[in-house]
């Protein structure tokens, strides 16, 4: 099965894709996609949009695993991510891949087995997982990893009737 995860935003979408063979992990690709501060707003969702949609049709992941939306204490930035969001989807729409969406607390159980795991603690697992020799940079990039990895593991979930969103 290949993967792309994705943390969504609109200043930086991180992206991972990760092929899971026979419980096995291996990094296929990731990166991401950073917006100028200068840039006008609909510019950079014309950016997260086309950035996303290359990664789609360079990589061709058979699901995305996309971070669930939760309100922040800035209605200002969570307005602006669900924006994003809607781009990213739009862009795996016109790819005909299904979505998957998982919040953090089950990204954190599914990586670490603990749902109160910190930041440091996921990216480290995701690191040894995948077999990488440091944590991916930005955090976004570790953070898309982590959903992509959270996905594989939450997969068998799928096959016993959970649906695509």
């Amino acid at each position: 099965m290949r993967v792309l995860g994705i943390d969504p935003g609109y200043a930086i979408v991180g992206w991972g894709v990760v092929e899971y063979v026979g419980n096995r992990f291996a990094p296929v690709g990731y990166g991401a996609v950073m917006t100028d501060k200068d840039t006008p707003f609909e510019h950079r969702l014309e950016e997260v949009y086309e950035g996303i949609l290359d990664v789609c049709k360079r990589y061709r992941p058979e699901a995305i695993s996309l971070e669930k939306l939760f309100y922040q204490h800035n209605q200002t930035t969570v307005i602006g991510v669900a924006e994003a969001r809607g781009v990213i989807l739009l862009a795996a729409a016109q790819c005909g891949i299904p979505i998957y969406e998982y919040t953090p607390m089950q990204v954190k159980q599914a990586v670490t087995g603990y749902g109160k795991a910190v930041k440091k603690q996921i990216q480290e697992m995701t690191r040894m997982l995948l077999h990488l020799p440091e944590i991916p940079k930005p955090d976004d990039t570790a953070d898309a990893l982590a959903m992509a990895v959270a996905h594989c593991h939450c997969s068998r979930s799928r096959l016993m009737g959970t649906q695509p969103r």
